[in-house]
């Protein structure tokens, strides 16, 4: 009897083949039923943890800290880091609970070049204010360019080593990036939505995360804007009739302490 060579795994751990020169085995496990419950709205939820990725939105320099962006041009950026403490409450629960982490944020290249007229008219209406890629004053580092200061997570988050980043250059964040692809590889079905600006980048990506078949919760308490607040009442009306749930961070993680797939 011939002896074959041992399998290769080719993927992922979430998602692979199994792989030598005489067999390409293309089943991927199953799945483990990790089924979680919680109180969200309209209403309550069961999700699979197996499942589910946690997606954070623009906790950039420029939107959430001091010398940033949105404070160079007279903006209020304090709203924007209210996220920063739940956050930091959900996330090392989430990585012990093996559900990933992903940071979508703008990247912008320093040439600009994949940025149209349109995206780049709405943060520099006259041509000569600070925009996408402007310098920021008493600073070198430009508006949210990739690897710049500007665009860095701010330094009070948890970050982790194996969490995963993704750049984005519009609104939404799987518009012109692999988003989808990691998420697909990932076997990921259940999405919480969390970061800055509510009503912009976050409800952006949201919408388009339901169009392509994905179940979508929006963390309330984990979201902000410096938008004025009907904005933000806006984007989570909308979120429960139109698309998907709210809940807050703190149902979740009485969820996951909880334990199994019933609601009290």
């Amino acid at each position: 009897m011939v002896e074959m060579d041992p399998m290769i795994r080719l993927g992922n751990e979430r998602g692979n083949w199994r792989v030598n020169k005489e067999h390409a085995d293309l089943r991927r496990l199953p799945m483990a039923e990790r089924p979680v419950s919680f109180q969200a709205e309209p209403q309550q939820v069961t999700v699979n943890m197996s499942q589910a990725a946690l997606i954070v939105i623009d906790m950039q320099n420029d939107f959430c800290a001091p010398a940033g962006w949105l404070d160079s041009i007279g903006a209020d950026y304090t709203p924007a880091q209210a996220p920063i403490e739940p956050l930091n409450r959900l996330l090392p629960v989430l990585r012990a609970a093996e559900v990933p982490i992903i940071w979508v944020n703008w990247g912008n290249r320093p040439d600009r070049l994949n940025l149209s007229p349109s995206v780049l008219h709405v943060y520099n209406r006259s041509g000569d204010e600070t925009g996408l890629g402007g310098k920021l004053p008493g600073s070198r580092s430009r508006v949210l360019e990739k690897d710049s200061w500007g665009a860095a997570i701010v330094d009070e988050l948890d970050v982790g080593d194996t969490d995963i980043h993704v750049d984005k250059y519009r609104m939404s964040g799987f518009w012109d990036t692999p988003l989808d692809s990691i998420l697909r590889n990932l076997r990921v079905h259940t999405l919480f939505f969390a970061g800055v600006n509510m009503d912009q980048c976050v409800m952006s990506t949201l919408q388009d995360a339901v169009c392509l078949g994905y179940d979508s919760l929006l963390l309330t308490d984990c979201s902000a804007t410096n938008s004025p607040a009907y904005c933000a009442d806006a984007t989570i009306y909308n979120v429960k009739q139109c698309y998907g749930f709210t809940a807050s961070s703190a149902d979740l993680l009485a969820g996951i302490t909880r334990g199994g797939g019933d609601c009290e």
